[in-house]
């Protein structure tokens, strides 16, 4: 099957779902066509069935705002129609999800039947697509998709909730490939980062304010005061001014890093000890997900569909958005006890199990077939 694959080429969880997705169905055989404005950051181009399609957009006098939309739309007609492609797997409804509908009907016009298929990933529902501005597009690009898909129960029932959507969707949850985890020996990394025998907590975003990073450096101050740790942040982004001056504020930059950005996680994750993810919302929490198959308990917010992922007093613990007291007596709980943190890991790392790529995969080759066959009627 020839499958044309849009999303974003960022570090953001729909991005990595979509690359890993494509890098996955090229290993069984399928023929993956990414199309976007730039090489997704996960994605390997030397990989065989791999083929990328940059969408080139140029700046014109004439508009305030590159048309990017537009641009998307042509350079799928001209994928669809030069690669042949069977269908377009859109992640993120828009501008992907419309850019595939006008694609789909330009293509209709010369004789060619591109079906498209939508997967819901989370903000393109609970914050863009409550913008008034955008939800009459969201709900157009939803209901005109060949087939819908969300990341999780609780996205799927805030997007029926929230739009007018007269068809189904089906929940195919996001993935992990355990074979990318495990790998490494981490202790001399460990040294390295907590010479002394010191707990690790981490966290990794894109440092948004709903990621609340500001809790995770109030959390990990809390548990400092009762053991030694250390923190380590990995990403970048909008408030990591605000993170460096709490840090000093709080004075615990002495046991504070920051990493950076990082282009897989597994390299580092495995040093852990604890995952903090205190997010506002989390349509799925991938991030959780990735900690866990490193085998490493996750402190959470209850919110979203982080509960589908991190299983309270299993894998880790779930509190109220902005109970950085219960997050952090919740990580002390686990941490002050060496056979507790054991269990926790291993309760962890078999939850991470049920979201191996190699269980989801089936699920969407399995849409693809219906899609193709009621194409074909």
């Amino acid at each position: 099957m020839k499958i044309g694959i849009v999303c974003y080429p960022t570090f953001g969880g729909s991005g990595v779902v979509a690359t890993e997705l494509g890098m996955a169905l090229a290993k069984k055989g399928h023929e993956i066509h990414f199309i976007t404005y730039s090489q997704p950051v996960r994605l390997n181009p030397l990989t065989g069935n791999i083929y990328y399609h940059e969408v080139q957009v140029s700046d014109y006098p004439l508009f305030d705002y590159t048309p990017y939309e537009l641009v998307l739309t042509s350079k799928l007609v001209d994928v669809a129609k030069y690669e042949g492609l069977d269908l377009v797997h859109a992640h993120y409804a828009i501008p992907h999800a419309s850019a595939a509908y006008m694609a789909k009907q330009i293509l209709a016009s010369e004789g060619i039947h591109l079906p498209f298929i939508t997967t819901l990933h989370g903000t393109d529902i609970t914050l863009v697509g409550r913008d008034a501005s955008f939800a009459p597009v969201i709900t157009f690009a939803i209901n005109q998709s060949d087939a819908v898909t969300a990341v999780s129960e609780d996205l799927r029932k805030d997007t029926l909730t929230h739009f007018k959507v007269n068809r189904e969707i089906e929940v195919i949850p996001n993935f992990i490939s355990l074979e990318r985890y495990g790998k490494s020996d981490f202790n001399a990394l460990r040294k390295i980062h907590a010479p002394n025998g010191e707990r690790i907590l981490m966290h990794i975003s894109n440092f948004r304010p709903v990621k609340r990073v500001e809790d995770v450096v109030k959390i990990f101050a809390q548990v400092r005061k009762h053991m030694p740790a250390k923190l380590i942040l990995v990403g970048d982004g909008p408030e990591r001014n605000r993170i460096e001056a709490l840090c000093r504020t709080l004075g615990t930059c002495h046991d504070t890093k920051f990493l950076g950005k990082i282009k897989s996680t597994e390299t580092v994750l495995g040093i852990a000890d604890l995952f903090l993810l205190p997010s506002k919302t989390e349509s799925f929490g991938l991030a959780a997900l990735e900690a866990m198959t490193s085998g490493v308990p996750v402190i959470s917010t209850n919110t979203g569909g982080l509960p589908e992922v991190n299983v309270d007093g299993v894998t880790g613990f779930l509190s109220d958005v902005g109970d950085v007291k219960s997050m952090a007596n919740n990580a002390m709980k686990i941490l002050e006890s060496e056979e507790t943190h054991r269990v926790f890991k291993q309760n962890a790392l078999n939850q991470a199990h049920k979201f191996d790529i190699n269980r989801i995969l089936p699920q969407y080759e399995h849409l693809y077939d219906e899609v193709m066959a009621t194409a074909s009627v």
